[in-house]
């Protein structure tokens, strides 16, 4: 082999894993997006669907040449920043103008679906069937939709229908039946007890109609009924009606959501569907006074509560900081080793271990000091306790980050200081300290914005209580990251429209605060 084509070859050779690489890469994204696609398409995610599509797109173009050389390192980053953060604040932002919540989830078909199949009713005469519950091939097993398929013990005839679809006979050919229950069947996934199980509570929202007087209900994991239908839903006029008592029930508004109510103009039927309510949340938020107390107690609070662990932690954690950076003592790398347990220690099992120590009865606190404080039941005093456990929790963190800094700080600087006059005091606060903060202060904004959303201090600890009498949304020791929790997720009910609502007003203070902050960091820049 000449020389010239020497480097031509070892070119090429270097070039087949990379090659290799490529079509491995793009045969995956390929895959996914086979996979995916129709998945998306059958449960009508289609934000999820255009995502997918756009990345998948993206990918093909990028690594599929030799150009863009730039977006090969950077298009990675850019999909997980899109997923992971942008995407999830858009949805925020848009459940914000929705009544998305307990009984507004679906979409008003399925609300009528729900509503009709509740007054399915069970009579003596009712037939009865062998069930088993099926999805189609790729479909969600615990939300649906779900197909039944049913097989009358009597005759052996095999029934089919779902929620949109009438019950139908099932050719013998097309499914199999053991034991009297169908095990498989032509274009189903047919579901295994544990499933059905999971689903179930779907399952009872299901009516398959048979005629207009009569739906199939689930009963039980394996067992329906042919029942009675006291309501039904007539598209042409928006309307439902009560087959027993005549009376017609229409869509009217109340609140800010729109339910079918009856003559008076009360809802009848606790479901609604997921409907824009536009600005209400936000109006809800800032103009209900019970709410906007609530806010701005909770807003207070967790500016207290913030700004104290920055504080604590870091005073606490410098002071340690300076003693033991003073080469006269000795043993100090087993006293920092010490205090740095706290830090090693599961934030979660501290937590749970703090929250016993508080126990009014049998606590170690009030055993140990002899005392009979209600650290639980008091605000001002389970505000204390979260305080007091956050600083145990945090100062090993300044403490190492102090240790740091001190460190870098040169010795012919404090060396001058003192040729200059000042004593030891002087120099901690007038030389060391601010130069210690042009370090560090990035890190204490930080700190606070972590704090400032820092939900398992509360909820592992104080749950948010203590709770005044009838207050469910809001406790003592709330802050406004563990009040949306509760709105979300709370016994109430949840209301995650609302919830989302104040969680955009908690993005924008948090955004805010951090901005002023760094502001009067750049004052430190002075120092230099």
């Amino acid at each position: 082999m000449s020389s010239a084509q020497a480097p031509a070859h070892r070119e090429r050779t270097t070039t087949i894993p990379a090659v290799i690489a490529r079509v491995v890469l793009l045969g995956a994204v390929l895959a996914v997006v086979a996979f995916t696609v129709p998945i998306a398409v059958a449960q009508k995610q289609w934000m999820w669907l255009v995502v997918m599509l756009l990345a998948a797109v993206a990918i093909f173009v990028v690594y599929s040449t030799k150009r863009f050389i730039p977006g090969k390192y950077l298009l990675p980053g850019t999909l997980f920043l899109a997923v992971f953060l942008i995407t999830p604040i858009v949805l925020t932002i848009g459940y914000s103008f929705t009544n998305f919540g307990d009984g507004t989830r679906g979409t008003k078909e399925q609300a009528i679906e729900q509503i009709v199949a509740n007054s399915v009713q069970q009579t003596d005469d009712s037939t009865w069937y062998n069930m088993s519950v099926a999805v189609e091939p790729g479909g969600d097993a615990a939300a649906g939709p779900f197909t039944l398929l049913l097989v009358d013990p009597a005759s052996g005839e095999v029934l089919a229908g779902d929620a949109e679809t009438s019950l139908e006979p099932v050719p013998a050919s097309d499914v199999t039946v053991t034991s009297g229950f169908v095990t498989a069947a032509k274009d189903y996934e047919v579901l295994d007890a544990r499933q059905v199980n999971t689903a179930y509570k779907a399952l009872q929202e299901l009516a398959v109609p048979v005629d207009d007087t009569s739906a199939v209900r689930v009963q039980g994991a394996n067992q329906a009924f042919v029942g009675t239908t006291a309501l039904s839903y007539d598209e042409a006029s928006d309307t439902i009606t009560n087959a027993a008592t005549g009376e017609t029930y229409t869509v009217g508004k109340v609140g800010d959501s729109e339910y079918f109510v009856g003559a008076d103009g009360k809802r009848a039927f606790s479901q609604s569907w997921l409907q824009g309510v536009g600005g209400e949340n936000y109006l809800r938020l800032f103009t209900n006074g019970a709410i906007a107390k609530q806010f701005g107690a909770a807003f207070v609070w967790t500016l207290v509560f913030a700004l104290g662990s920055v504080l604590l932690t870091f005073v606490v954690g410098f002071a340690l900081a300076l003693v033991l950076n003073d080469e006269r003592m000795k043993g100090r790398r087993l006293y920092r080793s010490v205090l740095l347990l706290p830090y090693a220690v599961p934030g979660f099992i501290s937590l749970l271990v703090w929250s016993s120590f508080y126990n009014k009865d049998f606590g170690l606190i009030n055993e140990t000091l002899g005392l009979s404080l209600n650290w639980m039941g008091d605000p001002t005093l389970a505000k204390a306790a979260v305080l007091l456990t956050n600083l145990w929790m945090g100062f090993p963190y300044m403490f190492i980050v102090s240790t740091g800094a001190l460190q870098a700080i040169p010795n012919d600087v404090m060396e001058a200081a003192r040729m200059d006059g000042a004593n030891r005091l002087q120099t901690t606060v007038k030389v060391v300290t601010p130069l210690l903060l042009v370090a560090v202060s990035p890190l204490l904004v930080a700190s606070f914005a972590f704090n400032f959303n820092n939900f398992n201090a509360i909820q592992l600890l104080t749950e948010g209580g203590p709770f005044l009498p009838g207050e469910y949304t809001r406790g003592g020791t709330d802050i406004l990251i563990s009040m949306i929790y509760r709105i979300a997720f709370g016994g109430s009910g949840a209301d995650f429209g609302f919830a989302s609502a104040v969680s955009v007003a908690l993005f924008a203070l948090t955004g805010i605060l951090a901005a002023i902050q760094f502001r009067f960091t750049n004052v430190l820049e002075d120092v230099n």
